[in-house]
């Protein structure tokens, strides 16, 4: 079982997460505190669930290697190298390329969830949380290159994760990234244009696998998600959730700050 009252954070620092109010978790995050990743279960994110990014395919769906629009969640595993937590400094692997920074919804398992109904759904969640969904920019979207994705630093999450009871319409609260460093831009998006919704991707989800407490499940990265290089600071926010904030640096900075 994975609950909790209200907000989970893991200040850089304590052993442990804290389990506190939301005043609480603003005033720790008030005084710019950097955080562990707030969850340590498995994450996977969902490719093309997002309408527009469907779209963007075009005929092309209808080619090989995929024939035909997707039936099923197209899933792939953020694998524990890429954790990291908020205020993190991820290194930029290709300075021309830059990262490209997905906020997505994070969806916090509450309990083991096999073959769950649409109806049933909401009562396996404890919690939602932020994603900063990382990846060196690409266009092929079959079979996902580790390469590509699973870089060190490349999933980060949090501050915290905030008990599902605070978020009443996880299907349409709005996305928002800001990139500040040598121009400043900004990007919108809302869970709205979400193929699934929460509900329905837990039971496609675990009608053929199974999720277990403590897991993360993304709802999908939105399409035209914006490219940081180095230099760059990004600030993800859903809805009323604490704000996520990630630097991007280059290997040499990131290595000089090793002990």
């Amino acid at each position: 079982m994975f609950a909790l009252a209200d907000h989970l954070l893991h200040p850089e620092g304590d052993a442990l997460p804290r389990d506190v109010d939301a005043r609480t978790a603003a005033a720790l995050l008030a005084r710019g505190v950097a955080c562990r990743a707030p969850v340590s279960g498995a994450v996977y994110g969902t490719l093309l669930n997002d309408r527009a990014a469907l779209e963007a395919l075009g005929d092309a769906v209808h080619a090989a290697p995929y024939k035909a629009p997707p039936k099923a969640p197209i899933l792939y595993v953020k694998p524990r190298n890429t954790f990291a937590g908020h205020r993190a400094r991820v290194v930029v692997p290709d300075k021309a390329l830059g990262v490209e920074v997905g906020a997505s919804l994070g969806i916090v398992i509450g309990r083991t969830a096999t073959r769950v109904s649409v109806g049933e759904a909401f009562d396996y969640i404890a919690g939602y949380t932020l994603v900063a969904d990382l990846s060196v920019p690409h266009t092929s979207l079959y079979r996902p290159s580790v390469r590509l994705r699973a870089r060190d630093g490349f999933c980060v999450i949090g501050p915290a994760v905030v008990a599902a009871h605070h978020i009443a319409a996880p299907d349409n609260v709005t996305i928002k990234v800001s990139l500040k460093g040598r121009e400043a831009f900004a990007f919108t998006a809302s869970t709205a244009a979400s193929i699934r919704g929460v509900a329905q991707l837990i039971a496609d989800v675990t009608d053929f696998m199974t999720l277990s407490a403590g897991d993360v499940i993304t709802l999908g990265v939105p399409h035209g998600s914006p490219v940081a290089h180095i230099g760059d600071t990004a600030t993800l926010s859903i809805g009323a959730m604490p704000p996520l904030e990630v630097s991007f640096v280059d290997a040499e900075e990131h290595d000089g700050e090793q002990p």
